[in-house]
């Protein structure tokens, strides 16, 4: 899960979708957060983001900010971006055509060929924490219920 700071949206999306493995008993798969601009690297998750999932039942307050390297392409088999600039950004640093199509606009799993962004909620208010919640929640159910079919 990569977005600009890893401190809202990403890591809400790697805390719901650990959670929601957990609870669909689905142990072998490994789930990570990064940012694009490394430049909250070593914190914590943005307090906003943190009580809002603690609110919806997740707990995400132990994780902590890496940049995305090239390095990741190589350690996973996909990879979610939560909007066009952090598209661009990792493919950026794609090396080869296997890279790229690990590649893929996280809400297009749940509005597929719409190209839709996960809203940054940083400028907003909680509304917009719960409305980023919403979104992520709806994506990781799908993805927990395509790895269960092939389980």
């Amino acid at each position: 899960m990569v977005c600009l700071g890893n401190i809202c949206r990403s890591p809400l999306a790697e805390g719901v979708l650990r959670h929601k493995l957990n609870e669909a008993g689905i142990t072998h798969v490994s789930v990570d957060s990064a940012g694009t601009s490394g430049q909250h690297s070593g914190e914590n998750p943005d307090a906003r983001s943190v009580r809002n999932a603690k609110k919806n039942g997740v707990d995400i307050s132990t994780l902590v900010s890496r940049k995305f390297t090239a390095a990741d392409f190589g350690k996973f088999d996909r990879i979610y971006v939560m909007d066009q600039s952090n598209y661009r950004d990792v493919m950026n640093l794609a090396h080869t055509d296997e890279d790229r199509t690990k590649v893929e606009l996280f809400l297009n799993i749940s509005a597929p060929g719409k190209n839709k962004a996960v809203p940054d909620p940083w400028y907003g208010g909680e509304e917009g924490f719960q409305h980023v919640f919403d979104l992520v929640q709806e994506t990781c159910d799908i993805l927990v219920n395509e790895m269960k079919s092939k389980k």
